[in-house]
């Protein structure tokens, strides 16, 4: 039975003040009166989607393998996790990984740092937000969205494999869209690495408990998780997927050769 009392709310220290101004994300998802002028309409903002979208492939398009890195802006380099993103991302970069990040503070920071040691390529995928988040210092290609789907897009396209460390709601929704993807067959071959065992030991609890045990994903599907909390084995659970990748891609190759020949005979 649900209770009708009410919950008294504490008021969370860590959320910044939010600004008075709309963001775009917030205008777009908003049910208009039919009484705003027609550059403030979904149709004409159509155009700015475009131009989001063609930055973020101009600007990404030749940027190479890459691995994308989530976590929480809520951890400070003082953090043990967050010393550990700066290990996990130098490595993988030292490796010839490139790492896209959120570009902001916390985890994100920490994995553009590690990338910035290894002299990879280390990328910022900004968003507006109700409050300020500025780009952290050690992000060398940048990129400013209005709109989130826009950004999720970039996160994983231009991306080999997740590498997804303790964090929040964002977190949650980039590790769930990513297993949605790879699970429906359009990802293929990517790696979803779960830094930090003891933090998603609950989780993966209630995936099992619960959703396989209820039939509501397969076992099949909770092989799409790897768990680790070694820096070591996250680069070399990605290299070998790499490895898996490239020999289907050269039997792809083979294949359409094949395909081919025979269309000539």
């Amino acid at each position: 039975m649900v209770s009708n009392k009410k919950v008294q709310h504490k008021t969370n220290e860590h959320r910044p003040v939010r600004h008075k101004r709309q963001t775009a994300d917030e205008q777009l998802l908003t049910t208009g009166d039919g009484q705003v002028p027609f550059t403030e309409t979904d149709t004409w903002r159509v155009f700015r989607i475009m131009g989001e979208f063609v930055e973020g492939f101009e600007t990404l398009a030749t940027l190479g393998p890459a691995i994308t890195v989530f976590g929480s802006a809520r951890v400070t380099p003082e953090d043990e996790i967050y010393q550990a993103a700066v290990e996990t991302t130098r490595l993988l970069g030292e490796d010839g990984w490139s790492i896209i990040t959120g570009g902001g503070p916390g985890m994100m920071e920490a994995a553009n740092r590690g990338a910035r040691e290894a002299g990879a390529n280390s990328v910022g995928l900004n968003i507006e937000l109700p409050y300020e988040q500025g780009l952290n210092p050690y992000c060398d290609i940048s990129i400013q969205f209005h709109y989130f789907f826009i950004r999720k897009m970039m996160f994983v396209k231009y991306a080999c494999g997740f590498v997804i460390f303790p964090g929040g709601f964002g977190t949650l929704d980039e590790l769930f869209e990513a297993l949605t993807l790879v699970q429906t067959n359009k990802m293929h071959n990517f790696p979803i690495i779960l830094f930090g065992g003891k933090y998603w030991k609950g989780m993966i609890e209630w995936l099992r408990d619960r959703m396989l045990a209820e039939g509501k994903i397969s076992e099949v599907d909770m092989d799409l998780l790897h768990v680790t909390d070694s820096p070591v084995e996250v680069r070399d659970i990605i290299n070998q997927y790499s490895r898996k990748e490239e020999r289907y891609k050269r039997m792809e190759k083979r294949a359409q050769a094949a395909a081919k020949r025979r269309n000539k005979w």
